[in-house]
């Protein structure tokens, strides 16, 4: 390396425990973001295990209805808060500086800031499930059983504040993305240039900032009316419980597709490799996740066509709700067509994505079946909304997020995952999943209620309960084997070269000359120009943190912009930002106390710094 890299690395990546405490590196958060996603992704998922055991057999009595209703609670919590968002986010994170060819984000220290607020949101949670005070109301407590009058106590207030922890935390990450992909383009890449990754992670980001404020604010007026007594959810006081589940679920089926359309991004970025040519219908799949992200704000309704509201409205949320799944099918077809029209590598991350495509299908019929008003009358609450639920999350985001690591493993470790081991795990989760999961539409359709901890023998469900839990245990296995290949390939894996897939995007490009941005003039540009040097751009400093502004559209370079050096006030502000949340829930005199540290640690984190002369 040269004595200016040397510089240069030593600028943005401080070594040593100061500099794992200041980092302000996204590559770097968004691995403790990714690592600590994964953690949280195995304990939840042996709470699965232990509640699949549970109805495994009837009459099962390991647990009580307490246990499996904290269980549940916490599962599903972290699934959807801090399991599915994160981890999304966590990919932007990392993969949209470097498909941009820039060496940070907009806003770095706001990336950090919102790893440590998640990772307050993380304890909000699990530390309380350790003491024995686990909020036990689902990953949604509605009023009025969550309200002062039914559960006493702090459990769900403990639920409340991790929802505006997490939902704080992907808010900032969000505003960075978004600005990140709008103004930090390389010279060249207009919007229409801009490979569909990108523009997977920038809807995303927008429906995640229009989305999450309204989540917040449910929790927030659940908090008050525990807490001060106000009365937003007392039809008693002039209040409706209604008024929580529409904010809810204006939040709550958007962020469905926040979790599904950056996955659609994964497929795209994949499907292309593997089949060796452009994706096919590049623009209309564009369109189609602009559509997806419109049309998500559209259909919360057709999660509460059984409360009782109009049957006119619900109609209309019916055809709404169908509506949505036209987009979708546009992009199968379109991944379809580019496998088919192309000259498929069947590596293992390709198996994940044809491991997608039926299993996010049969979740999308179900879901049209759901969104039939009488229908939904019928299956709701039922054990069909919990293999719809998965089939969608599971095969429609997990899948390609596993085949994700894959693809990028060489690029974040400079080694290649284990193919033989790759394929196995990938047959037993996918396999596991279905064995576990397909029965679950069938106990729906026998009426069997979810958020039961047991049944009788005379309803004729073990079989299928059992067969369910086999195939949890099958897919646990499976991503054990997934696990390992990863931890043993990070050590013992071949190395994989600058770009072992041969893909076309700028992320697999050769590392530029310090201080350089690449200038793209093509869409696929390591496709069009094989063996050609990339064009650059010169002029960024090599002795202090720099990053290229270019315009909206058609990304002209306009100006230098200093970038935040590595700083211990976003920790800082966490921190105190978490005492404030944690002890609001006690006293609404947190909020006057903790204002002032809070303004002190702001204060001190935008603080200008002067710049040396000649820098």
């Amino acid at each position: 390396m040269s004595d200016a890299g040397r510089q240069s690395k030593g600028v943005w990546d401080p070594p040593g425990i100061w500099g794992f405490l200041t980092t302000v590196d996204p590559r770097r958060i968004a691995a403790r973001y990714v690592m600590t996603t994964m953690a949280l992704l195995a304990v939840s998922g042996l709470l699965a295990i232990d509640m699949r055991l549970q109805l495994s057999q009837p009459d099962m009595h390991r647990m009580t209805a307490q246990l499996y209703n904290e269980s549940f609670s916490v599962h599903g919590s972290t699934m959807l808060f801090l399991v599915s968002v994160p981890v999304m986010e966590a990919m932007a994170m990392w993969l949209v500086p470097l498909m941009l060819g820039q060496r940070s984000m907009a806003f770095p220290r706001l990336n950090a800031f919102s790893y440590w607020l998640y990772l307050g949101g993380l304890l909000m949670l699990w530390v309380p499930h350790i003491m024995d005070i686990t909020p036990d109301l689902g990953w949604f407590e509605y009023p009025p059983l969550s309200g002062p009058a039914y559960s006493p106590g702090h459990r769900a207030d403990i639920w409340a504040q991790m929802i505006t922890f997490t939902e704080v935390a992907a808010l900032a990450v969000s505003v960075n993305v978004t600005v990140t992909i709008l103004k930090m383009r390389p010279p060249g890449m207009t919007l229409a240039r801009m490979p569909a990754f990108l523009w997977a992670m920038l809807v995303a980001s927008l429906m995640t900032v229009f989305a999450l404020p309204s989540v917040m604010l449910a929790t927030s007026m659940l908090i008050a009316d525990r807490l001060v007594a106000t009365h937003f959810f007392s039809p008693v006081s002039g209040g409706d419980p209604l008024l929580f589940q529409h904010l809810f679920w204006f939040f709550g089926h958007p962020e469905v597709y926040i979790i599904f359309v950056p996955a659609i991004g994964f497929v795209s970025a994949m499907v292309e490799t593997f089949s060796r040519r452009r994706l096919f219908g590049h623009v209309p799949v564009i369109l189609s996740m602009l559509a997806i992200g419109i049309l998500a704000f559209g259909l919360w309704v057709h999660h509460m066509f059984a409360v009782g509201l109009p049957r006119m409205g619900n109609a209309l949320y019916t055809a709404a709700s169908m509506a949505i799944a036209l987009p979708a099918g546009i992009q199968i077809f379109c991944f379809m067509a580019t496998m088919g029209g192309g000259r498929p590598l069947y590596r293992t991350p390709l198996l994940w994505i044809i491991a997608f495509l039926p299993t996010f299908v049969i979740g999308g019929l179900s879901g049209v079946m759901t969104a039939s008003a009488p229908l939904d009358l019928q299956l709701t609450d039922s054990y069909f909304v919990v293999a719809h639920l998965h089939y969608v999350l599971i095969g429609g985001a997990m899948f390609p997020l596993f085949g994700a690591f894959c693809y990028w493993y060489p690029l974040a470790t400079g080694r290649m995952m284990s193919e033989g081991w790759g394929m196995v795990s990938c047959a037993l989760i996918v396999g596991g999943f279905n064995i576990g999961f397909f029965p679950m539409h069938l106990l729906g359709l026998m009426g069997m209620p979810r958020r039961i901890y047991t049944y009788g023998p005379d309803m004729g469900r073990g079989t299928l309960n059992l067969i369910a839990s086999i195939g949890t245990v099958i897919a646990s296995v499976g991503v054990a084997i997934f696990v390992l290949n990863a931890l043993i390939s990070y050590w013992r894996g071949p190395e994989s070269g600058t770009n072992p897939w041969s893909a076309p995007t700028l992320e697999w490009a050769p590392p530029l000359p310090v201080g350089t941005v690449p200038v793209v003039d093509r869409m696929t540009l390591l496709w069009d120009a094989p063996g050609r040097p990339l064009p650059i751009m010169t002029g960024l400093s090599t002795v202090r943190r720099e990053v290229l502004v270019t315009s909206l559209v058609d990304a002209v370079p306009e100006y230098r912009q200093p970038s935040p050096d590595p700083s211990i006030w976003p920790l800082l502000a966490a921190q105190v930002v978490s005492g404030l949340f944690v002890g609001s829930i006690f006293t609404p005199w947190a909020l006057v106390w903790g204002a002032p540290p809070l303004a002190l640690a702001l204060t001190a984190w935008f603080w200008p710094k002067r710049q040396a002369a000649g820098a």
